[in-house]
């Protein structure tokens, strides 16, 4: 499948996926034999990626990166790109077509993140859910040196397991720096950053309304949640964001020569608490759990 929906924003390079389009890159994976790393990026691994150069190595690792974040896609759609509602992901709502997915094309799934006894409660619901869907998993609370006792154990099962689709949820920036720190031992086609992906599905942390996330506010619905762990987040780090959105706009509207009424207008109307605002949206269930 060629990249043609593949837009640099942000300074970032993003895959504009729908769910359908996604599991077909699982199923091409597995067809093909490949090793790929699917990841997605949200605000919050955007301003990992521009502070952390490990995250970057990751993503360079990955193979295709998809969208976590409406305020990425309503970026896009006032840079230009032709984004659509759709190709904004999240795993609140990717993990029920997921899971059916490989139900139905017989893909053995492996979960690994959560504390003990979430990971296990989750799966057995999703086993409950989906008759017939063969996943397995295994806590996250562990030594991720590389070459901890732990470590090698949690390798050996999931390869041992022979999975098709490996879930890693142990939230940003760990998960990221678990996969390309194992990467040349992990046996599987297609690896997932879930984040809290099946912590959602335990019930041990409240799911945002669906509606919330169509209109770019699960921030403020995690925000109220849990005020102490994410503040910081919600209302520091857009404002850092807040100049790259700026800086993207002025590039954009010089490549455009100035002649761009949208883009002029546009640019001369924001003021950075109006861009601090666009960039206070969803964080996704990659950025929930923090180890």
């Amino acid at each position: 499948m060629k990249k043609q929906s593949s837009y640099k924003l942000l300074g970032v390079q993003v895959d504009a996926l729908s769910i359908s389009e996604l599991n077909a890159l699982i199923e091409k994976s597995i067809q093909k034999n490949k090793k790929w790393i699917i990841a997605n990026h949200n605000l919050h691994s955007l301003y990992l990626f521009h502070k952390n150069p490990k995250m970057q190595a990751f993503y360079a690792k990955a193979e295709y990166t998809h969208i976590d974040s409406m305020p990425l896609v309503f970026v896009g759609k006032l840079l230009g790109f032709p984004m659509k509602r759709e190709q904004r992901v999240t795993y609140a709502d990717w993990i029920w077509p997921l899971m059916e997915e490989a139900v139905d094309k017989g893909w053995r799934v492996f979960y690994l993140g959560s504390k003990a006894g979430v990971a296990e409660q989750g799966v057995s619901i999703l086993r409950q859910r989906f008759p017939g869907l063969q996943i397995a998993c295994a806590h996250g609370y562990i030594d991720t040196d590389k070459n901890s006792q732990e470590n090698l154990s949690t390798l050996a099962a999931i390869n041992a397991y022979k999975p098709h689709v490996l879930m890693v949820g142990m939230g940003m920036p760990r998960q990221e720096h678990w996969i390309s720190e194992n990467l040349e031992h992990i046996q599987t086609n297609t690896i997932l950053t879930c984040g809290a992906c099946i912590d959602y599905v335990a019930g041990v942390i409240p799911t945002p309304p669906r509606w919330m996330g169509k209109m770019g506010l699960e921030w403020l619905y995690r925000l109220l949640s849990e005020p102490r762990r994410l503040w910081s987040r919600y209302l520091l780090e857009p404002w850092f964001l807040s100049t790259l959105l700026l800086r993207e706009i002025w590039n954009f509207r010089n490549r455009s020569g100035g002649g761009n009424k949208k883009v002029k207008s546009f640019s001369v109307r924001l003021k950075p608490k109006k861009a601090v605002l666009i960039m206070q949206q969803s964080l996704t269930l990659s950025e929930q759990k923090k180890y």
